[in-house]
């Protein structure tokens, strides 16, 4: 059984991975960026009472304030009033 708020991560997620500035998602240090849910917990995405984060891999290359204000507009749409928070926990430099 799925929660309300686990639908909701796996639905940002999917959005945040359309992102061609993002390689993956990440619980970032202390695997404190996940929504919790019946198993395993959701990595990468945190649903919080009073605002969303959302933890990436960033391809290299960019700037990391542009690459978060793409993750923001993409999430934003699905967030409601909630403030929007990107973590880039790490930086893929491959090009392929």
């Amino acid at each position: 059984m799925t929660t309300p708020a686990a639908d909701l991560a796996e639905r940002i997620a999917t959005a945040v991975l359309a992102c061609p500035h993002v390689t993956s998602l990440t619980a970032g240090p202390h695997a404190r960026v996940v929504t919790y849910r019946a198993g395993r917990p959701f990595t990468g995405v945190a649903i919080r009472d009073d605002d969303i984060e959302v933890g990436v891999v960033a391809r290299g290359g960019r700037p990391f304030p542009d690459t978060a204000e793409d993750v923001r507009r993409l999430v934003r749409p699905l967030a409601g009033d909630r403030p929007v928070d990107v973590l880039i926990g790490d930086v893929d430099w491959r090009t392929s």
